[in-house]
């Protein structure tokens, strides 16, 4: 088997984890009795936990995989962990208890993108091949896991069942097991004389003295808030047209309308070395910016009947508003941080995006949700203004498109390639 496609498999069964019950978990959350005017903050607060994970957790076990345990050891320790939490949340009876239960696997699972970044890094290096060519097209497949793992559960009918953790428990252990297998990724060993902030790996953190990265990095966290807002309400916004558009493809499979975005991504994904060489980090996070507020945008005008095909286009646009930010910038921190740093830089950036990001988004857009739910006299009807939403979100994004080319200095040469320091 060759290198490239055993790290085919290993993102192939990363994100098949992911995509077992990330896009179900908020319409499986508001199937739970209690008050549906508050259960908006719940969802949100709920998906917020990967970020209050990723505040701490992809850096800790970044400095783990730089300095102490192989990066690919590390990885299954987390996989078969976080596997075992999902068990545990196909038990859970009370929709409070959800909360706890995934923030305890964000804090395993997490720091696992970064880490499977890495040792896919790492071993592309060892083999002396282009990181920023060969791992593009390597990565589609762990979109592509997620894909069918999705699909997988929509099929199966378990969108709101608890089946779908111990699908994914059972696919967590199987990633575990696998992760073992793959090529020694070794730590780096401090020298004698080396300093504390080198010794635990916290010298990633030099990143910021550099203006253009501190820049990068503060709208990276911003830009990061947008990430889980559709993963967290796009179902429940599909199941609430459920008896004006009853029957309709988009209400009964909404997982896999959905999927198009993933599937979107994978073509993206096979375009980020083109964009990246051709026109830099910073006019490509740019689009991506623009494209978040079409993904929104064309939310607020959609419907599962006549206005399917805006539905469809939102699904389309967010490859690219995806990838452009995700990818491209995971690859422009790989490409910015000394080879010593290389998991605690890609730490740091989870913690700047799916960390302190992620965690103002779902709590903001909680809010947003709730505050456009109908409560009349404290009577509590459920029924949400998702246009207003939807447009409300668009437009954080178009500021942040406004306002990033201003402030990030960044001069790209179209001819240069974006080679990684070795």
């Amino acid at each position: 088997m060759t290198i490239k496609l055993r790290l085919t498999i290993l993102n192939f069964l990363e994100f098949f984890v992911w995509g077992s019950w990330l896009i179900s978990l908020g319409g499986y959350m508001f199937t739970f009795p209690g008050d549906l005017c508050e259960r908006g903050a719940l969802v949100g607060a709920t998906y917020g936990t990967m970020g209050i994970a990723s505040l701490f957790m992809p850096t800790l076990v970044g400095i783990i995989a730089d300095r102490f345990v192989n990066a690919e050891k590390v990885l299954g320790i987390c996989h078969i962990a976080g596997a075992i939490v999902l068990y545990w949340a196909s038990t859970v009876t009370k929709v409070d208890t959800l909360y706890t239960i995934i923030l305890i696997n964000s804090c395993f699972f997490m720091p696992t993108i970064a880490l499977s970044n890495t040792v896919s890094y790492n071993i592309l290096t060892q083999q002396n091949l282009d990181v920023q060519r060969i791992f593009p097209p390597i990565r589609v497949w762990g979109t592509v896991g997620f894909i069918i793992a999705m699909w997988s559960i929509d099929l199966m009918g378990w969108t709101k069942s608890h089946n779908q953790f111990l699908f994914a428990s059972t696919a967590g252990v199987i990633m575990g097991i696998y992760s073992f297998s793959m090529p020694a990724c070794k730590p780096a060993k401090a020298t004698k004389g080396s300093s504390f902030a080198e010794m635990f790996g916290l010298n990633a953190f030099v990143l910021f003295k550099q203006p253009k990265m501190l820049i990068f990095f503060v709208f990276a966290m911003l830009l990061g808030a947008a990430l889980q807002i559709t993963n967290a309400f796009g179902q429940p916004f599909l199941n609430d047209f459920g008896t004006t558009y009853k029957g309709t493809f988009a209400v009964d499979h909404p997982s896999l309308l959905i999927s198009l975005s993933q599937i979107s991504e994978t073509l993206f994904i096979l375009t980020i070395p083109f964009f990246l060489k051709k026109f830099g980090i910073k006019k490509v996070m740019i689009i991506s910016m623009l494209a978040w507020v079409l993904r929104f945008g064309l939310f607020g005008i959609g419907n599962p009947g006549e206005g399917l095909t805006f539905l469809v286009l939102s699904m389309i646009v967010y490859g690219m508003a995806f990838d452009f930010f995700n990818i491209s910038g995971s690859l422009f921190v790989e490409k910015e941080a000394d080879k010593s740093i290389r998991a605690s830089a890609q730490g740091l950036f989870m913690l700047m995006t799916n960390g302190i990001g992620a965690m103002m988004g779902g709590w903001a857009a909680g809010k947003v949700v709730d505050h456009f739910t109908t409560n009349n006299m404290g009577a509590c009807s459920g029924v949400k203004d998702w246009p207003s939403i939807w447009f409300s979100f668009a437009g954080y994004a178009l500021v942040l498109a406004i306002i990033f080319p201003l402030v990030f200095k960044y001069k790209h040469k179209p001819d240069e390639p974006l080679a990684i320091k070795h």
